[in-house]
């Protein structure tokens, strides 16, 4: 047998990495190893998240063009809608996270590159999904332009810098499908780095997921983020995003899924996406919870409403 790196996964969806120069059938072999080493799921994408297309190994392209394709269904029960703006560092982990999915229900991807001046668009070329350049430069125009062309009863959003888990889909789409369920909402981790430890991060997921929680029961609208957001399709073309809006249109597509039905928060860790740092980057944990509370407040805890006034800043400036 060859010397090379493999690994396989546990039932607890962890990747165990191990050199293969011993015999795998002896499972005894394996657990005696030095070298064997229990990661994360999501690890194994991050050996080519944050790196440019051309530092990604030709056989990972390849595998998530194959795995991609064999997943694309002409009938597919969910729609896949992957938006990107010069996202080639982030893509190409997250399309290879999508490629190993296990979900037993047809699915279809359909990327939307967003007039990107980096490699995205060569990014969805050789993953074989279709993909749309959208030259109107806001995620909702991107979002919306993925909507438009989604065959499926049910929409799932994503982003392209958010890598997810295997049965993500799957469980979502089955919560969704439930009497009463207009939308549904899963929460997300980051990565840990130099920067974030694992046991900082977790101090402020934890922080952040109880506000979270406290704010979903009156306005889960605040709540949802469209890396881990979904829809009946057809109720959200009837209403469409607020394509005109700099942020805030995931938001706003929650509030209008609330005329059908209930906005359903799925904390099955199997559905924790993990995702990069965004603004956080810029700041610490404990800066960025102070900021969460600072924008959205403790008062909007305690009472519902269907009306919001969109800052001035936020409307997409008409050339």
């Amino acid at each position: 047998m060859r010397n090379r790196t493999c690994y396989i996964q546990d039932s607890q969806k962890k990747n165990i990495f191990f050199n293969n120069n011993f015999d795998i059938s002896n499972k005894h072999s394996i657990f005696a190893s030095k070298k064997l080493l229990i990661m994360e799921w999501y690890e194994k994408y991050l050996s080519v998240y944050e790196k440019p297309f051309s530092e990604v190994p030709q056989e990972v392209i390849d595998q998530t063009h194959d795995q991609l394709t064999a997943l694309q269904n002409e009938n597919p029960l969910i729609s896949i809608i992957i938006v990107a703006y010069n996202e080639e560092k982030h893509l190409q982990a997250c399309l290879w996270s999508l490629s190993d999915i296990k979900c037993k229900y047809p699915v279809e991807f359909i990327g939307v590159d967003n007039e990107s001046k980096d490699r995205t668009a060569e990014i969805y070329q050789k993953s074989g999904i279709p993909y749309y350049t959208e030259h109107q430069h806001t995620c909702g125009y991107a979002r919306q332009c993925g909507l438009d062309h989604a065959k499926g009863p049910y929409t799932m959003c994503i982003d392209s810098d958010t890598i997810y888990p295997p049965y993500y889909f799957e469980i979502m789409v089955e919560e969704l499908m439930k009497p009463g369920i207009s939308a549904v909402a899963a929460m997300w981790s980051f990565y840990p780095t130099e920067k974030h430890s694992k046991l900082q991060l977790k101090m402020y997921e934890f922080c952040r997921d109880i506000y979270i929680r406290l704010q979903m029961i009156n306005r889960p609208e605040l709540s949802v983020r469209g890396l881990a957001l979904g829809y009946g399709t057809e109720n959200a073309k009837k209403e469409g995003y607020r394509v005109e809006l700099l942020r805030g249109e995931d938001g706003s597509m929650a509030l209008a899924m609330k005329k059908y039905g209930k906005i359903k928060f799925v904390f099955d860790r199997r559905c924790r996406v993990i995702t990069g740092y965004g603004s956080l980057k810029e700041t610490s944990l404990i800066d960025a919870m102070w900021k969460r509370l600072k924008f959205y407040g403790i008062s909007k805890l305690f009472y519902k409403t269907n009306h919001y006034v969109d800052a001035e800043d936020n409307f997409l400036k008409k050339k």
